[in-house]
């Protein structure tokens, strides 16, 4: 059973940074591809970015770009976002996701496997 754990959000200020972390268990991802998803209270499910595991592709938002960077770890098996110059827009409860095939990465509903979420607040 693969398992996917979030860890790393908390509250901050406008401004600042922090590094979400999304821990791979239950199997070791050769291909496919890795994600950060965001939902903000009363607001649809949102793309942020994604990786390819084995390539290093990475995918952005607009609204993140130049902002936030995605990487992974693979001995680990380890997802990370980094997210600097941080906004009260980007609040959200942030979902680990990962697929094992390629294909479009900007559709939640392509990915197999989710975390349970990290809540992400910054304050003005």
């Amino acid at each position: 059973q693969v398992q996917l754990v979030e860890s790393g959000g908390g509250l901050v200020q406008a401004g600042n940074s922090l590094r979400l972390s999304c821990a791979v268990s239950g199997r070791t991802f050769g291909s496919g591809v890795m994600a950060w998803f965001r939902q903000a209270p009363g607001k649809e499910r949102e793309f942020v970015s994604a990786i390819t595991w084995n390539g290093g592709s990475t995918y952005y938002a607009d609204s993140v770009k130049g902002r936030f960077t995605i990487s992974r770890d693979y001995p680990k098996n380890t997802m990370y976002l980094q997210m600097n110059s941080l906004k009260t827009e980007d609040t959200a409860v942030y979902y680990c996701a990962a697929r094992t095939t390629y294909g479009t990465v900007y559709i939640a509903k392509a990915y197999q496997y989710w975390g349970q979420g990290t809540q992400v607040t910054v304050s003005s």
